[in-house]
């Protein structure tokens, strides 16, 4: 017969071999979208988010050689509408998505690619306007599987950008 902390001791060696894998994260981290053209943003990491999303403004749909596109608008500095990058990417999907609210809003989804803690990978982002939020950035669990593991009590633990660090990404 198995005691309680038997198991708990077997349970530890596992999580200890799957954390090699991972990088250690915060509950706030600054990431890249290299392929939006944002080299900084700070994300707010958000377990309880299945998607992530971008804060986007202008949001205008078109279609090329039969696919769906967005153009959109991104002000990626929280409190600073001045660096605005334009940004295109094909649509994978429209979704219906809970908001902070708790309403429920049809939201374009693109797939993009992040950067964070010199790794990259493709992830999944729904489009809308986080204007009055803290972050211009929500990390949902999605994209993080596979790839992270989060100390919620601690931030930026991947880095930190300087203002003038900024300043000179968004010349």
């Amino acid at each position: 017969m198995k005691t309680s902390s038997q198991k708990v001791t077997k349970l530890s060696k596992k999580t200890l071999s799957d954390k090699k894998d991972k990088m250690l994260i915060g509950c706030q981290e600054w990431c890249a979208l290299p392929k939006l053209h944002l080299p900084a943003i700070k994300a707010k990491v958000d377990t309880g988010a299945k998607t992530s999303a971008l804060h986007a403004s202008d949001i205008k749909p078109f279609h090329r050689q039969g696919e769906l596109f967005v153009h959109f608008m991104v002000h990626p500095l929280q409190r600073n509408t001045l660096k605005e990058q334009l940004c295109t990417a094909l649509v994978i999907d429209q979704r219906l998505v809970m908001n902070t609210g708790g309403q429920k809003e049809q939201r374009y989804v693109i797939l993009t690619t992040i950067e964070l803690g010199g790794l990259s990978w493709e992830i999944e982002v729904s489009l809308t306007n986080r204007e009055s939020l803290a972050f211009r950035m929500l990390l949902g669990r999605d994209a993080l599987k596979g790839h992270s593991l989060i100390n919620p009590g601690r931030t930026f633990i991947q880095g930190r950008f300087t203002p003038t660090q900024l300043k000179a990404l968004y010349r």
